[in-house]
């Protein structure tokens, strides 16, 4: 049994879905309902569901700033993106924040469960043709000498920022609101990223680039 919590700040289409949900009742369980992205944080917390489908366009935290927070909170909570936005921004943005999926509303059901059903056994849930984009779009985001910085995400990015300015991880993880070990899984991620071997060589890709802070309290 997959345990379903839902997040769509449209009470139709979350009862919608539900009721296409109740159909494979054997197979699925939706445990909750969440209308913002704030709420969907706290309901993960509270339910720890195996798989959460969240929006994007969602007051009070829109879906990619909670699908980042709950998996760095909740790493074995997989969250597949269900919505109307087909900008390949969103999309990119969603797979670096760790997005198990990323499906549009428009699928029929059937595509719909089995691409759920993919999430659940750790394959990524896209159609073909989003999966395309996504390559094309990381293609043209590929390492560049010039603007490596491009291949990090936003949160990397602050992360190097900080570096650059000599902060250390526990400075990091206290203006940032994040734990320690997520500065340091941060920071492999962007020596990995960027091909370095050391947070000096960060620091000084990072001065050299122009991407520190004009001024850090």
């Amino acid at each position: 049994m997959t345990r379903v919590l839902i997040a769509d700040d449209h009470k139709l289409f979350r009862q919608g879905l539900i009721g296409i949900f109740e159909t494979r009742e054997e197979q699925f369980e939706v445990v909750g309902e969440a209308s913002s992205g704030r709420e969907a944080l706290e309901m993960v917390e509270r339910l720890l569901p195996d798989i959460v489908l969240m929006d994007i366009y969602m007051p009070d935290g829109d879906g990619l700033q909670a699908l980042r927070q709950i998996r760095e909170r909740f790493p074995q909570v997989k969250v597949v993106m269900l919505t109307s936005s087909e900008k390949d921004e969103h999309l990119y943005q969603a797979v670096q924040y760790g997005a198990a999926g990323y499906l549009l509303k428009n699928l029929d059901a059937g595509e719909l469960f089995d691409l759920i059903d993919s999430a659940t056994q750790g394959e990524a849930a896209m159609t073909r043709e989003m999966a395309a984009r996504l390559l094309k779009n990381v293609a043209k985001r590929a390492v560049d000498p010039e603007r490596g910085e491009e291949v990090l995400t936003e949160r990397e990015l602050a992360v190097l920022r900080l570096v650059a300015v000599g902060a250390s991880n526990q400075e990091i993880a206290s203006k940032l609101t994040i734990s320690i070990n997520t500065v340091k899984t941060h920071i492999r991620s962007i020596l990995d990223k960027l091909q370095l071997e050391n947070r000096t060589q960060a620091a000084n890709y990072a001065i050299q680039r122009g991407l520190v802070y004009p001024n850090v309290d």
